[in-house]
């Protein structure tokens, strides 16, 4: 039975891959941070190590994870989240034949920067926002023809982003940030699975429940115009593993992309887990299927935000049907307890968001995040 390594164990997401792994007759492990995760009380889930956080120390977190994968045999690392960016370095540190399913960090690492992908994605002939970064003339001039959004150039889940009206002074630069023209129109998330740039498998989705910046419920849509400016950017970038966008459409129906997430995204809930897992493994398998519910949500999330909006005005009764309504990420009859245990599985990321005052999935991967 060949192993498969998850480095991450908190996130629905995880919890997917896993499932669609141990379906398929491989053997699971997780390496988390936490000391309990939401993957450790799973079925799939043969076993959970405890590694020590990127965040307080890469080199340390890289040893323990080649540690891992020598003493349990590992066939497969597969990332699954913004840890993906330190698990990129991990290779050199494996024994031949290791697979590990990310870029190179010199394919990885410039994307990831807000102002890398910009300017790779014009080199190219893709549609993105002017852009320049915070303190350059140039984002000044962008300031002063109309509305901009201004964001960290490494951040996730909406941190550190703030939108400015016309005309509206731009902050200092606290932290390296790049000034982006806004674009009107709806916005988009997708999750893409290539190989040898090549789009193996491509979810387009939007968000229609959110918890602060961070969508909790969505739904999946059809979009062609998105996935031939997805379906560009992975050629062009030769790309292997996960890779995602958010973008917004205008009113005339023209992509533009805001920023990739050169890892998984949640639209990954959208396909079919096993079939997931054999097109990992073998990039010629068929593509993997999308699940037949087209809407989907994160049970407890949306839970407490049909709460709130009960006392803050919002639409409760909209909130609650699509509360009873919808499936939720986790849920199996087979393996109950991920979604059943997870508020005590998750409490060490529910008080740091409570210390903290801010949603759930602004703090979910601030120990594992990349930074420089």
């Amino acid at each position: 039975m060949p192993t498969v390594l998850l480095t991450l164990g908190r996130l629905p997401k995880a919890l997917d891959l896993a499932r669609g792994f141990a379906r398929i007759g491989w053997r699971v492990v997780v390496a988390e941070p936490f000391a309990r995760h939401l993957c450790g009380s799973s079925r799939a889930v043969a076993k959970s190590i405890r590694v020590p956080a990127p965040v307080d120390g890469r080199q340390a977190y890289l040893a323990a994870l080649a540690q891992v994968v020598r003493d349990e045999s590992v066939a497969l690392v597969l990332p699954v989240s913004e840890e993906t960016m330190h698990v990129a370095h991990l290779p050199p540190l494996l024994p031949d034949g290791v697979r590990v399913l990310t870029m190179p960090p010199e394919a990885l690492l410039p994307l990831h920067h807000k102002g890398g992908f910009v300017a790779f994605a014009r080199a190219n002939g893709l549609d993105v926002p002017d852009s320049a970064p915070l303190g350059d003339p140039a984002a000044q001039a962008i300031a002063a023809t109309g509305r901009v959004v201004v964001k960290p150039v490494h951040s996730c889940s909406g941190r550190g982003v703030v939108m400015l009206p016309e005309g509206a002074a731009l902050p200092a630069a606290e932290v390296p940030c790049i000034v982006q023209r806004f674009v009107a129109g709806a916005e988009f998330s997708t999750c893409t699975l290539a190989h040898q740039g090549r789009v193996l498998a491509t979810t387009i989705y939007r968000g229609t429940q959110m918890s602060g910046s961070v969508a909790v419920a969505f739904e999946r849509v059809a979009h062609p115009a998105i996935e031939d400016w997805v379906r560009r950017f992975v050629a062009a970038a030769n790309w292997s593993g996960f890779i995602a966008f958010d973008l917004i459409v205008d009113a005339d129906g023209r992509p533009w992309g805001l920023e990739c997430n050169p890892r998984t995204t949640s639209g990954l809930h959208f396909f079919e887990a096993a079939d997931l897992a054999r097109a990992i493994i073998d990039p010629a398998a068929p593509a993997p299927r999308h699940r037949p519910e087209p809407r989907l949500q994160q049970f407890w999330s949306c839970l407490t935000e049909t709460q709130l909006s009960l006392f803050r005005g919002g639409p409760f009764a909209k909130n609650l049907r699509a509360l009873l309504t919808t499936r939720d990420v986790c849920w199996q009859a087979r393996d109950p307890m991920p979604l059943l245990a997870m508020p005590w599985t998750t409490w060490p990321i529910i008080r740091m968001a409570a210390q903290r005052r801010v949603p759930f999935g602004e703090v979910a991967t601030l120990d594992v995040g990349w930074y420089d």
